[in-house]
């Protein structure tokens, strides 16, 4: 019989260390590679796995989220599949927000009770990856596991804030500490030599495996382990579990980004523009969904361009772009250069009126100006830069903040709808 899998994907977060993307939209909402959302990884890999009942966990700043959701999974009456959020909601039996990982799953269980599965499989909305989940689940299901936790292995430099396991050469899970800081703790947990084999390793630094928070659990183990008022999977149910059920490991070689933090989606977003990007939007097998827009091909004339992506429906003239990525409806003006930058483009067209109408008020246009430099940037949706600006985050201490814009991680960030004025040097 074909096993019966619900996916959850977790997007309740506030996503603080993405601030101030995260301003005015939750995490899985962000613009990601120029036309996608990151929401749009975790469901894609679903539905090229098979799995085509999903369910979105959310309590922050959903609107954008939600509009996202209804204009790109549409499924036909006769697959049962979709997509569906569930937002925190007030009941008769709490009045709570999500107040962790394994909470959000337990306010939901009634949601989840109204469908026959066999396994639920909990996802992070916010990480950049290509998984196929079928492998998982005939790993999690020829083992015996009662929960399957997928794993990367990385060097002890790179496993800050992470969980990390002790996976045993049976890929049986003995050890599982949550963020530890301690070095001699994260030596200890670092892998041995048979299940090195199983991983690709450049150099002689330690690696341990990381929990990728992704989670296969038999239906009856997790209906009870979540009979008490734990809230977290990682910090709480997986460590109290360990000893008293059957929990294993699934070893993923493949590409991996956590993306948490200003710095790491900036550069993921910067490295699918170079020769070989690690994560391969091209793939014809294993597509990347997301909302079909009928978007008129971009317009480029006149430019230098080394190292970009550049969507649809954008309009670039006489441009200098150096590794760059360039979002929907991105408008860039003659003259202008921008070095690493990633521009998300605009939620609509300006219309030639609109345009008169602002320029009356001293307010330039939806995109970057003529005889601009920008480096080191993101510039987030419908962003308004005139002309002769200077956007640098050189010089400036991180978490500097100003009108219309914020320095985070050595980026500089060009908020939603920010009117940078002619002239402008920051």
């Amino acid at each position: 019989m074909t096993p019966k899998v619900l996916a959850v994907i977790m997007g309740g977060g506030r996503g603080t260390r993405l601030s101030p993307l995260t301003k005015e939209r939750c995490k899985p909402a962000v613009p990601l590679a120029g036309k996608y959302r990151l929401v749009d990884i975790p469901i894609s890999n679903c539905l090229n796995s098979g799995l085509n009942r999903v369910y979105l966990l959310t309590q922050f700043n959903t609107a954008s989220l939600h509009r996202h959701i209804q204009e790109s999974y549409k499924f036909d009456p006769f697959g049962g599949g979709f997509v569906d959020i569930l937002a925190a909601e007030q009941t008769e039996k709490g009045e709570n927000w999500y107040q962790g990982t394994a909470d959000a799953v337990r306010q939901n269980m009634h949601h989840f009770s109204n469908f026959d599965f066999d396994y639920l499989l909990i996802l992070s909305g916010d990480q950049l990856y290509r998984m196929d989940f079928n492998e998982l689940l005939q790993q999690h299901i020829v083992s015996g596991a009662e929960v399957t936790i997928a794993a990367k292995a990385l060097p002890t430099s790179q496993v800050e804030g992470l969980g990390l396991m002790r996976v045993n050469d049976d890929l049986s899970i003995s050890e599982f500490v949550e963020k530890p800081t301690d070095p001699e703790v994260i030596d200890g947990l670092a892998i041995s030599e048979k299940l090195m084999e199983r991983v690709k390793s450049a150099g002689d630094e330690k690696l341990c495996l990381a929990s990728m928070g992704i989670y296969m659990f038999n239906r009856e183990l997790l209906v009870e382990s979540l009979k008490n008022d734990m809230r977290d999977f990682g910090k709480e149910i997986i460590p109290g579990l360990l000893g008293k059920s059957k929990l294993n490991g699934y070893i993923f070689d493949g590409y991996w980004e956590d993306i948490g933090t200003v710095a790491s989606f900036f550069e993921a977003n910067l490295s699918l523009a170079s020769d070989m990007p690690p994560f391969n939007f091209f793939e014809a097998d294993y597509p990347v969904y997301t909302h079909a827009r009928y978007l008129p091909a971009s317009k480029i004339n006149k430019c230098t361009i080394a190292h970009a992506i550049i969507a649809d429906g954008c309009i670039i003239h006489d441009a200098d772009l150096v590794n760059c990525v360039i979002g929907v409806r991105s408008i860039i003006r003659g003259g202008s250069k921008l070095e690493r930058v990633v521009m998300m483009g605009g939620d609509y067209f300006e219309m030639p009126e609109d345009i008169e109408e602002a320029a009356a008020k001293g307010i330039p246009p939806v995109g970057v100006g003529t005889n601009c430099f920008i480096k080191n940037a993101i510039i987030d949706k419908s962003a308004r830069i005139g002309n002769n600006v200077t956007l640098s985050p050189d010089g400036k201490e991180d978490m500097t903040t100003g009108d219309g814009y914020f320095v985070r991680d050595g980026v500089i960030v060009i908020l939603k709808g920010a009117i940078i004025p002619d002239g402008a040097i920051i």
